[in-house]
């Protein structure tokens, strides 16, 4: 009997530090991404050379449990991506299951959700599906865009009820990049 003490007490143990180990490095978001972060992002097209251009995302703390959501891309006026200031807001709207929304403030309201430590969105605009996503690691924050057509380029599949239609989609451009807080 004193073993099998001795045998759940230790399992309880290595239950309860593998639990503070994951809980540690859990990031909690917005908290863990607020600061002023700068970085390069790489614009890939298929049969285009790579772009790349300057971003930056500022968020900071606003009221209510919002957070500006502030994204610019390029520094120089002079470059053919000329300087773009998205003046966002991060809005909550149901937290613990992860659903916020990113508000343009001219009546776009973009929904995103903040799961597997990356807060993550796609939205339809012109015929064009994008998803984004934002992840922190040691490295920084990683920045991901991927658009693709909303359109399928094909359907293939559904000769039985066993096998359904699948869509598949043209990829239109990867954009990545890291950014370093500042």
């Amino acid at each position: 009997m004193g073993i099998k003490i001795k045998t759940t007490c230790l399992f309880l143990l290595i239950l309860a530090a593998s639990s503070y180990s994951q809980t540690k490095n859990m990031l909690f978001f917005p908290q863990s991404f607020t600061g002023n972060w700068k970085g390069t992002l790489t614009w890939n097209r298929p049969g285009k050379p790579s772009q790349t251009f300057t971003m930056r995302l500022n968020i900071q703390p606003a009221d209510s449990g919002r957070y500006t959501w502030q994204i610019i891309y390029g520094d120089d006026p002079s470059t053919p991506l000329r300087v773009d200031n998205r003046q966002y807001l991060l809005i909550p709207v149901d937290t613990t299951n992860g659903h916020w929304k990113v508000d343009e403030r001219n009546t776009i309201l973009l929904d995103s959700y903040w799961m597997g430590n990356r807060f993550i969105g796609a939205f339809s605009v012109g015929g064009n599906t994008i998803v984004d996503q934002y992840w922190i690691d040691e490295q920084g924050m990683h920045v991901e865009f991927i658009s693709y057509a909303a359109k399928p380029v094909a359907t293939t599949g559904g000769t039985s009820k066993d096998i359904p239609p699948v869509d598949s989609y043209k990829i239109l451009s990867l954009q990545k990049g890291i950014l370093q807080k500042q």
